[in-house]
């Protein structure tokens, strides 16, 4: 384990233009600027009468003002500003796709809410409180059965059951209703009503099997993003009466060369207008959406894939000496800081490439990041808002670059030549690693490893603080809210951990059996926490639920 000294924080140069918004986002914007003008030209009266009058607080006389039923009525439904500053995005300067400082922070202004799979570019936002301090369940979906389905890999067929890695819902507000939408192994994605659980939509049919998260549009656009095992990527319009409508689909057979398959684990990225996904068929893809809206009101895409590139080289099919050396899918989700997309693939490659060039208009992405870890990657790379990147990888093929930089790692990209901050090894058996995306939360880095090991590393040194022992597989990616870390084992309990002081191993505050191996990765939102599990079924838990899971006794195992 080493340390080295914490370098300045960077980003790359480029050009950014946001895609126009929704008409109801365009609408709101207009309405929120008159509110103000009048706030503002209220306020100074009421001001300007307290002093004539000689009142010694003006304040009183604002609040005596008749402002009038149109901004009263505006005053009464304007949110609150919440009291987390990491509630409030932090938009993109000139010249950067995402802000470096956005880590951390819920990604849109114009959606709020969990849009993506761990919420922002970064994939380091958790979700908006409160947490629930008593959760039981509200409800559940569906009422009877499970969202199964049969689905064949690698010449097996099995039944698929729930929601499995990585499965998080997407949860945000759209025309006064709170969604929850996500995808699921009966192969449909699914649009609930967050408060009561009824469809709000019905679903959506794919030809196979769901195993990542959508992603929301977080310009406004009334679109949903997601893969399917049927060997497609999807955009799909939920402005049309009762249903949702397929506007677009990318094949895995679109390009090449690719090697492995046809699947679409990734929760891809949209920003200033370009589609960012990662694919089991091994490649990057980068697609530029040209979102519109029709005469008849309802969104257009007019999609053109304009990079993809190979997730692998030569060289790492080499390193690898025929230990699985085919095996190259992109599984985890695409993240991107400054200009900069970072991926890993299953062969234990991960690449950065500078986008900048493509989005100004003066060339090509280049490559500014590869660096090889020896074995599989699935989980998402995180970034802090220095730029730093954590990356969680599995071990499984037993080399020697593997048990040398170890399974949990801290790199720094602007030192391509030698990037490892420091190293955690995890080679207890021989499966073992990382399957989740690690969580940055204060001054740790929290994940668990294959074998049910939940623990947290200090952010500067990779040491270990605290370990606590659950039932494996835990491949669940950790989601903390309101100094509250939510986290599933494979035996089917939830449970809420106590982590505001991060030296030392976190009370438990509360558990919840659902039943089934919680591999899906939870969503937080405003006093609710939903989650899927291998039993068939997704939750929503509050302080107000009454109700006890259906499957609480039901043992399912996790499975990839």
């Amino acid at each position: 384990m080493t340390y080295r000294q914490r370098p300045d924080s960077h980003g790359s140069p480029g050009r950014r233009g946001l895609a126009p918004p929704s008409r109801e986002v365009a609408r709101r914007r207009q309405l929120a600027v008159v509110v103000v003008a009048v706030v503002g030209l209220v306020a100074v009266l009421a001001v300007g009468a307290s002093l004539l009058v000689g009142s010694g607080d003006p304040a009183d006389t604002a609040g005596d003002t008749d402002t009038g039923g149109e901004v009263a009525a505006t005053e009464t439904t304007a949110p609150a500003a919440p009291e987390d500053p990491l509630q409030v995005p932090v938009p993109p300067e000139e010249g950067q796709l995402v802000n470096p400082a956005s880590s951390g922070h819920m990604w849109s202004e114009e959606v709020p809410g969990l849009l993506t799979f761990r919420g922002n570019p970064t994939r380091t936002y958790y979700g908006r409180g409160d947490v629930p301090t008593e959760p039981k369940v509200d409800w559940f979906y569906p009422q009877d059965g499970g969202m199964c389905s049969s689905s064949s890999a690698k010449g097996v067929t099995k039944t698929w059951c729930g929601m499995g890695w990585t499965g998080q819902p997407a949860v945000f507000e759209r025309d006064g209703r709170t969604w929850v939408v996500f995808g699921a192994y009966d192969g449909a994605v699914h649009f609930m009503d967050g408060d009561t659980g009824e469809e709000i939509l019905p679903p959506f049919e794919t030809g196979d099997i769901i195993k990542g998260s959508v992603t929301v549009d977080p310009d406004g656009y009334p679109i949903v993003y997601s893969g399917s095992r049927d060997n497609y990527f999807r955009a799909l319009a939920i402005d049309r009466p009762g249903q949702a409508v397929e506007l677009w689909k990318l094949s895995a057979d679109a390009v090449s060369p690719t090697l492995w398959n046809n699947d679409w684990d990734g929760s891809a990225l949209v920003l200033d207008d370009y589609l960012l996904e990662g694919g089991e068929n091994s490649q990057f893809h980068m697609v530029k959406l040209n979102r519109a809206y029709g005469d008849d009101g309802l969104v257009t895409v007019d999609p053109k894939l304009v990079f993809n590139t190979p997730s692998w080289d030569q060289q790492v099919i080499t390193d690898l000496a025929g230990n699985r050396s085919k095996e190259m899918s992109v599984e985890g989700s695409v993240a991107v800081s400054g200009n900069t997309v970072y991926f890993a693939n299953s062969g234990g490659l991960v690449s950065g490439w500078d986008l900048g060039p493509l989005v100004e208009g003066s060339g090509d992405p280049t490559r500014t990041l590869r660096f090889w870890n020896g074995d599989d990657t699935d989980a998402s790379i995180v970034i802090d808002a220095d730029g730093f990147l954590y990356v969680s990888a599995e071990y499984e093929r037993g080399n020697s670059r593997a048990a040398e930089v170890g399974q949990l790692m801290k790199l720094d990209p602007t030192k391509p030549d030698d990037p490892i901050v420091w190293s955690y090894d995890d080679q207890v058996a021989a499966t073992a690693g990382f399957w989740g995306t690690a969580a940055l939360y204060e001054d740790v880095v929290i994940n668990s490893t294959n074998g049910g090991k939940l623990l947290a590393l200090d952010r500067a040194t990779g040491e270990e603080r605290w370990s606590i022992d659950l039932a494996g597989p835990t491949w669940q990616s950790p989601v903390i809210v309101d100094d509250t870390l939510i986290y599933g084992d494979c035996n089917g309990v939830l449970r809420g951990y106590d982590v505001s002081d991060t030296t030392t191993a976190p009370p438990e505050l509360w558990e919840v059996r659902l039943g089934g191996c919680i591999e899906a990765t939870p969503a937080v939102w405003n006093g609710r926490i939903y989650v899927g599990t291998r039993a068939g079924r997704i939750f929503a838990m509050s302080d107000e639920g009454t109700l006890e899971s259906p499957t609480a006794d039901v043992a399912v195992g996790a499975g990839e």
